[in-house]
C-alpha cells in the first residue's frame, strides 16, 4: 500500500492573511504544520497554539533550528502590501525550501525580478499567492479559451473595487490590489505589449484611488482594467468578461457566477457556485491546495501555476501603468522589462 507522507509546513507572518493560510494546511490532509513564524512573539505564539508546530520569531532562528521544511507560505506585509515579502522568501529559497508568497511578489520591481532570478537559479518551487485564477469559474473558463469554443479572442473586461480608506503611498491601490486582476487577464488573454493609463484620486483622498487601465495584448487582444478603492461593496468585488469571435463569458465575483453567452444564439449557459464555491475566502483554499498538490506530484520549478514569474509579470504591468500615467503616454512592455531573470544577478 502507498502510503501518503505528508508536506511539513511553516508559516511565515500570521496576521490576518497568514492565519486563513494556517487554517488551510491544518485542514489539508497533505500537510502538517511543523512551524508558525512571526517578529512579534505574541502573534507566533498564539498561532503555534491555534495551528500547531513550534513558534519562531525570525526565519533565521527557524532554518537554523534544523527543522525539516517542505513548504513555506510567507505572509509578510509592509508597505503597500509587499515591502517585507523579499527577505524572508530569499533566505528560504537559498536553503531550497519551496515558497508560496502573498501578493504582490514586492512592491519594489527589482525585488521581484531578483527572487524569481534566485529561484529559477537554484530550481526551486516558487508560488504566489494568485487565487483569482484557481477559482472553479476561471478553470472552467480557460478551458473554453483552450478549446476555442469562444473563438478567436478580441476583448477582455476588468472590473475589481473594494473600499478601503488607507492612504499609506501614491500607488498602494494599484500595486496592492491589481497583481489579481491583471494577473486573470493574463491567465485568459497571454502576456500584455502595451500600457496607457489614467487615474483619479477620489474624493477627500491623497492617493490615485481610481484608475482605467488600457492593455493591448500580445496576440492582438485588447483590453480595460477599471479598479477602485472607493466603490461599494454592494456593487460586487469583481467581474471578467472574455469576449471572441462566437462567443463570450462573464464572471461575477470571483467565483460566484460564470455565463457563457453564444453569439449567434440567445441561449445561454450559466453556473452558479462552480465545485461549493460560493465566496472569495474560499478561494484561498483552491490556490493553497493547488501547490500543495504540485509539491505532493514534484512538480519541476518551472511548472509551477501561478508562479513567481506570472506575479512579476503582472507587477511589470502595474509599474508601467503608473509610468504611463506619471508621463502621459503609452508605454511598452519591453523585453529590457521583463528580462531573464538569470541575467538579474540574486543577492
Amino acid at each position: 500500500m502507498c502510503v501518503q507522507v505528508m508536506l511539513k509546513v511553516a508559516v511565515v507572518g500570521v496576521g490576518h492573511i497568514g492565519s486563513i493560510h494556517a487554517s488551510v494546511y491544518k485542514d489539508n490532509p497533505k500537510t502538517e504544520i511543523v512551524a508558525v513564524c512571526d517578529s512579534i512573539v505574541e502573534k507566533a505564539d498564539e498561532a503555534a497554539k491555534q495551528f500547531g508546530g513550534r513558534a519562531f520569531y525570525s526565519v533565521e532562528e527557524m532554518l537554523q533550528s534544523g527543522i525539516a521544511l517542505d513548504l513555506v507560505s510567507v505572509c509578510t506585509k509592509g508597505e503597500e502590501n509587499g515591502s517585507e515579502h523579499y527577505a524572508p522568501t530569499v533566505q528560504l529559497l537559498k536553503a531550497g525550501i519551496p515558497v508560496l508568497g502573498e501578493k504582490p511578489i514586492s512592491n519594489q520591481l527589482e525585488e521581484g525580478r531578483k527572487m524569481v532570478a534566485l529561484a529559477e537559479k537554484l530550481k526551486v518551487p516558487y508560488a504566489i499567492n494568485l487565487n483569482h485564477r484557481f477559482t472553479p469559474a476561471a478553470v472552467r473558463a480557460k478551458e473554453w479559451v483552450q478549446t476555442g469554443r469562444l473563438g478567436q479572442l478580441h476583448m477582455i473586461n476588468m472590473r475589481m473595487w473594494i473600499n478601503n480608506p488607507v492612504e499609506s503611498s501614491p500607488w498602494f491601490h494599484l500595486r496592492a490590489l491589481h497583481p489579481h486582476s491583471l494577473d486573470v487577464m493574463r491567465y485568459f488573454c497571454g502576456d500584455v505589449k502595451r500600457v496607457a493609463a489614467f487615474m483619479l484620486k477620489g474624493e477627500e483622498r491623497s492617493i490615485w484611488s481610481n484608475t482605467q487601465v488600457l492593455l493591448e495584448f500580445e496576440n492582438g487582444v485588447i483590453g480595460n482594467l477599471v479598479g477602485s478603492y472607493d466603490a461599494g461593496a454592494s456593487y460586487g468585488l469583481e467581474r471578467c468578461e472574455v469576449v471572441g469571435s462566437k462567443g463570450r463569458f462573464v464572471i461575477e465575483d470571483a467565483c460566484e457566477q460564470l455565463t457563457f453567452y453564444p453569439r449567434h444564439s440567445i441561449e445561454t449557459e450559466t453556473y452558479a457556485y462552480l465545485g461549493g464555491m460560493r465566496s472569495f475566502n474560499e478561494t484561498f483554499k483552491s490556490r493553497i491546495s493547488a501547490f500543495v498538490d504540485q509539491l505532493s506530484d514534484t512538480v519541476s520549478y518551472d511548472e509551477v501555476d501561478g508562479s513567481g514569474r506570472d506575479a512579476l509579470k503582472a507587477q511589470t504591468i502595474i509599474e508601467a501603468a503608473i509610468r504611463s500615467w506619471e508621463t502621459g503616454t503609452i508605454v511598452s512592455i519591453e523585453d529590457q522589462a521583463l528580462k531573464s531573470s538569470q541575467e538579474v544577478q540574486p543577492s
